[in-house]
């Protein structure tokens, strides 16, 4: 019988044999057998009924160690030092020992009988979570388990970081993951891949293809009755929660630091890099030689759309081919197949308008539309000048726009960029930021960087690095000059008076220094002034450049 079971039987027998006693029945024999199927001698079980006779606590935990007023057990004190040395008891002894030298405490008791107090006082919970916080301590409770309901009753959604480097443009990155999981199927219903961070318009696209049930996304889809989320700011984002209300989706914002409560797609995270990520090259958590972490020179990453192309195979083997536990042998296809409630179906190109973010109204002049002071254009949009229309677009695509009236709401067509610059351009445009970027880091760093002196003894730091006093003139005047260009006032001096033959509004004639007159321009044609308009302010001037764009 296991050591557990036959502790747990020293109580019962101990109570059993003591009434046994009171009764007038208790033989030899009978505490005999007790200490043999106890495993303990005969003397000990005999030691264990004169305990219990004289105090009934005992009879609860026989032959443990009872509790004495000089017994060392944990205190505040020793929690405190706990959560401060991170669980390290020998340290802990250290400082009550310190305290104590100190007079401020009783001095402590051995290492081996404070290892015996925490563990006899402290949960294993208690215990994990003082040595390494809240997260530590989880791993210890006990959680219960959602009844399994139907498809599309819920679903949990998450982003994650592949622990995969991943060739993006020349460059190494570790690419996220967002996918949308049925808690009732386990199925994954949508996925969507980003280079780098993600944001609200990789929710949408996992969105969308989470919904969609035509080809390449189906079966799986529909609208779900709920969406559990993790407090996120790209799924509680105002674009993202106007989509999910518009298609009548309830959002459950999960608590802060609560993955148990979407437990399902916590899982799916664990699995994808147990059973895929952990056997592609590049893989980031991958065991090394060597001491410090470097990643093989000849090693050769997974592209982009390779890395994209292997998840969406793996995606499609989990939901057809893959048999999870809680679905007792079935896959999440069948279990999908063998539901029988109704799906919620929306078309794509109205799936699409919902998940298109809302950027106001517009007037389309002969330019096209303005939108974030760049013109977009449409085959579409001959003969419509002037009329007031509403701009939609997907989050950081920029390239395009959609374009409704504004008082009908009906659909007129996209919009392009104009003079869009060509891929050279913005490769050799995004070469010379990142470059840029470098050489102010590198010129900030440079100006911030502190040097101190090595210290060998007990000493205030001293700083190293001499001036002249030229160069340190020369940085105090550069830096006073600055600082008074940027409180300059442009109002306070007012500007030299136009040329008397010049037609100048009375307007801006009280602004201007009377006694300075400014030569006429040679060689540059005056442009005409207009009156001063009714209001009092200056008239706009007239050039060639008004009017129309043609």
């Amino acid at each position: 019988m296991p050591t557990v079971s036959v502790r747990a039987l020293r109580g019962p027998t101990v109570r059993r044999l003591l009434a046994l006693r009171r009764e007038g029945k208790l033989t030899t024999g009978r505490v005999r057998s007790a200490a043999d199927v106890l495993g303990v001698r005969e003397r000990a079980v005999w030691r264990w009924l004169a305990a219990a006779e004289r105090d009934d606590a005992a009879a609860l935990a026989p032959g443990e160690r009872a509790a004495y007023p000089g017994r060392f057990t944990v205190t505040d004190e020793v929690r405190a030092l706990l959560a401060l040395w991170e669980g390290n008891v020998a340290a802990v002894h250290r400082e009550l020992t310190a305290r104590a030298a100190r007079g401020e405490g009783a001095p402590p008791p051995s290492i081996p009988t404070l290892h015996r107090a925490i563990r006899r006082d402290l949960t294993p919970g208690e215990r994990a979570g003082l040595a390494g916080g809240e997260r530590a301590a989880r791993k210890h409770d006990v959680f219960l388990a959602r009844p399994r309901g139907w498809r599309n009753q819920a679903w949990e959604t998450d982003h994650m970081q592949a622990p995969v480097l991943v060739d993006v443009d020349g460059k190494a990155r570790r690419p996220w993951i967002t996918w949308f999981t049925d808690c009732a199927t386990n199925a994954i219903t949508g996925v969507a891949v980003t280079p780098v961070h993600p944001s609200r318009e990789s929710v949408l696209a996992a969105l969308r293809s989470a919904v969609l049930r035509d080809e390449p996304y189906g079966p799986f889809g529909g609208l779900p009755e709920k969406v559990r989320v993790d407090r996120g700011k790209d799924f509680l984002s105002r674009t993202v929660t106007a989509a999910f209300d518009l298609l009548d989706v309830t959002v459950e914002d999960l608590p802060a630091y609560t993955p148990h409560l979407k437990g399902t797609v916590e899982g799916l995270n664990r699995a994808v890099e147990s059973m895929l990520l952990a056997a592609l090259p590049g893989y980031a958590r991958q065991p090394r030689p060597g001491k410090r972490f470097s990643r093989s020179k000849d090693e050769v990453l997974l592209g982009f759309e390779d890395f994209t192309a292997r998840l969406l195979d793996w995606t499609r083997w989990w939901n057809t081919e893959h048999r999870p536990a809680p679905l007792r042998g079935r896959t999440p296809f069948q279990a999908w197949q063998d539901d029988p409630t109704p799906l919620r179906d929306v078309p794509a190109a109205d799936l699409w308008t919902f998940t298109l973010e809302d950027a106001g109204i517009r007037t389309l002049t002969t330019r096209g539309v303005r939108f974030r002071r760049r013109d977009y254009v449409g085959a579409w949009m001959t003969g419509q000048a002037r009329i007031r229309v509403r701009i939609r677009f997907m989050p950081h695509h920029d390239h395009r726009i959609e374009v409704y009236h504004a008082a009908t709401g009906q659909y007129l067509g996209p919009a392009d960029l104009a003079d869009q610059a060509t891929e050279e351009q913005v490769s050799a445009v995004r070469r010379a930021r990142a470059a840029r970027a470098r050489r102010l880091k590198k010129d900030l760093e440079a100006s911030q960087r502190q040097r101190y002196a090595a210290a060998i003894r007990a000493e205030p730091p001293r700083q190293l690095g001499a001036l002249t006093g030229a160069q340190a003139d020369a940085e105090l005047a550069q830096s006073a000059d600055v600082g008074l260009s940027q409180l300059a006032l442009p109002d306070v001096v007012p500007p030299a008076a136009p040329p008397a033959d010049w037609r100048t509004p009375a307007s801006l004639a009280a602004l201007t220094t009377p006694t300075r007159s400014a030569p006429c321009p040679s060689g540059r044609d005056s442009t005409a002034t207009a009156p001063d308009s009714p209001d009092g302010r200056a008239a706009r001037p007239t050039t060639k450049e008004d009017g129309d764009a043609s």
